[in-house]
């Protein structure tokens, strides 16, 4: 099978280009990013072809997505936070990329897309254990916004073109080839400072994280499991860690001790982050998914990564 992989040069989309390869999938990857330094060591594949060009230019995507029957669709916004003063970042990168993907798939009459969404389309409610059915949705990022407005897009095409789409509202992901997130963030801090953590908020959030393997292993099982229509599923661990046992975790791994915490921007840390959040994964757990890694041992294992 020939596929598609839009954002395949980025921290997820390069690990799943990776598995599909391994499962002797014809990949055909598309990013704008100009850094191809993730998939390098794939780049001399005959199965594997990789296009740098803006995703929003349909007549492009078209053009190298003909033969394609299936499309991965992880091109976004990866950074939340670079958005929070500018929702045009969203718009084009997380929004308008979906509408480009979707139309090419009604042009080329490619079926079945899968979506990676976002925990942050659900807002922020600390008391409220999330699930896929709930309404009144009320997400409070450019970014969560943007990928709801998204799935609501996949909806529309799908009913429209007979088009099956298999959504997952992921947790946060760790792993190797991350570029910024709490743990490459606090490594980078203490590369330059040994004494002295910047943490923003007040260290008690707690959140769900996601080992890259994991969920690319998760991805690869829905393949054989994807139903008519449009079908979504939360995918996360069961499991939580606060920032703070995140910042000792770090400093252990690096051999640093007596470093002191400085803890700036309020309870939140910064507009749009979601301090506490957790999501009902039964769904998801009925139809195969499952997980080696929970949120400690998925966040240990890649500070052991970065370290060595």
């Amino acid at each position: 099978m020939r596929v598609l992989v839009t954002g395949g040069a980025g921290f997820i989309g390069s690990h799943l280009c990776d598995a599909l390869l391994n499962r002797n999938f014809d990949v055909v990857s598309v990013d704008h990013a100009k850094n191809v330094k993730n998939i390098e060591h794939i780049s001399f594949s005959k199965r594997f072809q990789h296009h740098t060009f803006d995703i929003n230019d349909v007549y492009e995507l078209r053009e190298v997505s003909k033969g394609c029957e299936t499309i991965f669709h992880l091109a976004s916004n990866s950074d939340i936070r670079l958005s929070e003063t500018d929702a045009r970042i969203d718009f084009y990168n997380t929004f308008k990329t979906t509408w480009s993907v979707m139309e090419t798939a009604r042009l080329n009459s490619i079926n079945k897309v899968y979506f990676s969404s976002s925990s942050a389309v659900y807002g922020n409610r600390p008391d409220v254990v999330f699930s896929e059915s709930m309404g009144d949705i009320q997400p409070i990022s450019y970014y969560g916004s943007c990928k709801l407005s998204s799935e609501s897009l996949i909806s529309a095409y799908s009913s429209l073109n007979s088009i099956d789409a298999l959504i997952f509202r992921i947790s946060n992901v760790v792993g190797p080839r991350m570029t910024h997130g709490v743990v490459s963030d606090f490594m980078k801090k203490l590369k330059n400072d040994p004494k002295n953590l910047e943490i923003l908020g007040n260290g008690l959030q707690s959140k769900e994280y996601l080992h890259v393997e994991d969920l690319i292993e998760g991805i690869c099982g829905f393949m054989q499991r994807i139903d008519p229509g449009v079908s979504i599923y939360n995918v996360s661990t069961e499991s939580s860690i606060t920032v703070n046992e995140i910042a000792d975790m770090v400093c252990s791994g690096m051999g640093l001790s007596d470093v002191n915490y400085n803890y700036v921007d309020g309870a939140q840390g910064w507009k749009g982050d979601v301090p506490k959040y957790r999501l009902n994964i039964s769904k998801a757990r009925s139809n195969g998914w499952k997980y080696k890694y929970d949120s400690s041992a998925a966040i240990k294992k890649t500070i052991e990564y970065f370290v060595k």
